[in-house]
């Protein structure tokens, strides 16, 4: 049985794909009554206000008919920014080199954030340098992350 998160991208990924627009990945925060759904979505060129907004009214069209989010809830379409975050192990691996937070499900070595260079990606593992030492941690422990812009 699929996943609610699943489920939401199996239904936005082909829209936002069809808009010529790269589907980055998504969140879905439930928070009591309120829902925030928020997609990323790339572009080679750089994402405008303008695609925004198309990809919004048309995801929000497939979601009025499949109605997969019971209740209300906030739609909201962007770029992955600067601090974008990574969700799958190709994004790890375009951003090899790269520092990066991450935050665990569950604690690893009694902690549960991580903070260093993203060495590359084996099997279904994101090998992270951190200081001198390095972590190979499974893509299904990482709950969240994120590039950390060097400027």
């Amino acid at each position: 049985m699929a996943t609610k998160q699943e489920t939401l991208q199996g239904l936005i990924a082909p829209v936002v794909e069809s808009l010529e627009c790269e589907y980055w990945g998504m969140e879905y925060l439930s928070q009591g009554r309120h829902t925030t759904l928020r997609i990323f979505i790339e572009r080679e060129a750089g994402v405008m206000l303008e695609d925004c907004e198309k990809v919004s009214r048309q995801i929000s069209a497939v979601l009025d008919v499949e109605d997969p989010i019971s209740g209300e809830y906030t739609l909201e379409v962007s770029s992955p920014g600067v601090d974008r975050p990574l969700f799958t192990l190709d994004h790890y691996k375009r951003f090899a080199g790269q520092k990066a937070e991450l935050r665990l499900r569950i604690p690893f070595d009694g902690r549960r954030k991580f903070s260093g260079i993203i060495s590359g990606v084996e099997a279904d593992e994101v090998i992270l340098q951190v200081d001198n030492e390095e972590y190979l941690f499974p893509i299904d422990s990482i709950e969240k992350a994120n590039i950390v812009p060097q400027f």
